[in-house]
């Protein structure tokens, strides 16, 4: 069962590297590219490139906007007429923080995908063990019976 897991899995991330897989005599696009932050106009806060510290650059986006908002929250008390800069500062690491979150999104998918599979595997083991001790119970009871109806024949034949 593990081998057909692991096959299924090497499968899919084999389609999803060529770029497409057929289905049902159709090609099907796997390229979901997210297009990058400067792409889309956005200045990007955080360092370029495939080697991105996910988690270090998620924790110090979060805690920069805690600052922003606290400083927002400062500026709308102090001096209101000029909320609109630290608005907009809000809005760019907010749109850094979703484009971070959207760029992990095929790990989280094949990383789910995973989980479903081994639970279903555990579902499959676990079915299986019930269908031996059922299988079990059964030719227990057959022998309990094929006994009592010899034990019942052998006292027809005493009489």
């Amino acid at each position: 069962m593990h081998l057909i897991v692991v096959w299924v899995i090497e499968w899919w991330r084999c389609r999803w590297r060529c770029g497409y897989f057929v289905s049902v005599k159709r090609k099907l696009q796997t390229d979901d590219i997210l297009p990058s932050l400067g792409d889309q106009g956005v200045h990007q806060l955080y360092p370029k490139g495939p080697n991105i510290d996910f988690t270090k650059e998620l924790r110090s986006l979060n805690r920069e906007l805690q600052l922003h908002i606290l400083e927002l929250a400062d500026i709308l008390v102090e001096r209101p007429s000029q909320y609109a800069r630290r608005v907009e500062d809000i809005s760019l690491i907010f749109k850094n923080l979703h484009h971070l979150l959207n760029s992990l999104r095929p790990h989280q998918a094949r990383a789910t995908l995973i989980h479903i599979l081994e639970l279903q595997i555990q579902r499959c083991k676990q079915a299986v063990e019930d269908i031996k001790r059922r299988i079990e119970e059964a030719r227990r009871l057959l022998k309990e019976s094929i006994g009592t109806l010899e034990d019942t024949n052998a006292s027809f034949v005493l009489k």
